[in-house]
């Protein structure tokens, strides 16, 4: 310890630049909540339990496509002070930012559902709470939390709740034993399982999320950033795509973490979950009680956190509509967050299989995500919205072919649902 700190006060530059990459690190993590979110819980183990390790490529193909995204849409926030709804209200027709906007909020709400039934879950599981009370409870405490803190607080908070979730998977990997080779091999080689497009579907809903680009964006605005001066932006710029790469593969490991530990338990077994506490009850006569424990609390601290962010989302969009920043305290963005967990657990009221509604509710994130991301590259390809930071020709390409990619996923999903 003595060594390293005479290294860094030998070179003080040194020491100044990972001080100021510590203090812009939190928006990044903002986002990853959203996808360690129960949604991803349920796809990541109807995957690893019903096709082993070989669809762990969906999840590097579509983090690496979140990277793509996530740091574009925060780009917009730093450069013209605006979040992506906002600046899709001030630069496009009306009809078209709000048909846009408003399938934006379906997408918060199908996100929220996911969040809110992970809470009530664990909370059922932990302490035999009813589902729908839980559920409740669970929408009601994330309400206070958003309502009582602010981003400074609440990304301390959340980043507490990931460190927590990440090192109870890390515990859980040690009691399993992976096939490293295939878990390799399925790591960067894509291959279609039969039956497999719903849940490669999912998968891709569950990391690449329309709510978090809109989150994402909101977040970094919220700093205003583009009021300094031309060298704070681009060192801002420089800033926000580190901690948006540290992030995302955190969000990663996790992601591939539950797969690896369905596929070591559950596939290697023979044995289907189609249920998350069904997960959790198989989990004790294969690692323990402690384990299972663990996996129940850590769900817990999943659907809170992302709960959370879900509503921020939601009050963001909302608020977009109406061309304002979200603010808690005002008016338009606690009636997006009050529509988001309201209809939310609404719908949940309705659902008696609640695996399946998680999943699904990934599936539908994945067929709105293509109108946020072309959206997305619309807006910060503008000159007029983005002036000399706009979109270059290679960052059109690659956006382009992002969008296209998920695209060509949803026609794939829409044909095996008819066939």
């Amino acid at each position: 310890m003595n060594t390293i700190a005479h290294y860094f006060r030998k070179h003080p530059e040194i020491n100044w630049r990972a001080r100021q990459f510590l203090r812009y690190i939190g928006p990044g993590i903002l986002v990853t909540v959203g996808f360690i979110d129960p949604g991803n819980w349920a796809v990541n183990m109807d995957a690893g339990a019903s096709y082993g390790y070989s669809l762990l490529w969906m999840v590097t193909l579509s983090t690496i496509m979140l990277i793509i995204l996530q740091h574009n849409v925060a780009h917009l926030g730093i450069v013209t002070g605006l979040c992506l709804s906002e600046a899709a209200s001030v630069h496009l027709r009306p009809w078209v930012s709000r048909a846009v906007l408003l399938s934006a909020m379906a997408a918060a709400v199908a996100t929220a559902m996911a969040e809110i039934l992970g809470g009530a879950i664990a909370l059922n599981i932990i302490f035999h709470i009813p589902m729908k009370l839980a559920a409740t409870m669970t929408a009601a405490f994330c309400g206070w939390l958003l309502w009582s803190n602010s981003y400074k607080k609440l990304e301390k908070l959340i980043i507490g709740f990931v460190s927590l979730i990440g090192i109870s998977f890390l515990f859980e990997l040690t009691l399993v034993n992976i096939n490293w080779p295939q878990a390799a091999s399925g790591w960067v080689m894509p291959t279609l399982p039969l039956g497999s497009i719903p849940v490669v579907m999912g998968v891709l809903g569950a990391v690449v999320m329309p709510h978090n680009l809109f989150l994402h964006s909101e977040i970094i605005q919220s700093r205003q950033w583009n009021l300094e001066n031309e060298t704070v932006i681009k060192q801002q710029l420089r800033y926000e795509f580190l901690d948006t790469l540290l992030s995302m593969g955190i969000g990663w490991a996790i992601n591939s973490a539950m797969i690896l530990v369905a596929a070591a338990l559950f596939f290697t077994h023979h044995l289907p979950v189609t249920e998350l506490e069904q997960a959790q009850e198989m989990l004790k006569p294969l690692l323990g009680s402690g384990a299972a424990l663990i996996f129940a609390i850590a769900l817990l601290f999943s659907g809170l956190s992302s709960t959370t962010t879900a509503g921020m989302a939601g009050g963001s969009i909302f608020a977009g509509l109406f061309k304002e920043p979200y603010d808690i305290k005002d008016r338009h963005s606690w009636i997006g967050v009050f529509i988001t967990y309201g209809v939310a657990v609404f719908l949940l009221l309705f659902i008696d299989n609640y695996f399946k509604g998680l999943i699904y509710s990934q599936i539908v994130l994945s067929i709105q995500l293509p109108w946020t991301i072309f959206l997305q590259i619309y807006l910060t390809s503008s000159p007029k919205v983005m002036g000399k930071y706009a979109n270059k020709t290679f960052q059109k390409v690659i956006l382009g072919l992002v969008g296209l990619a998920v695209v060509i996923l949803n026609i794939m999903l829409l044909w095996t649902m008819l066939s």
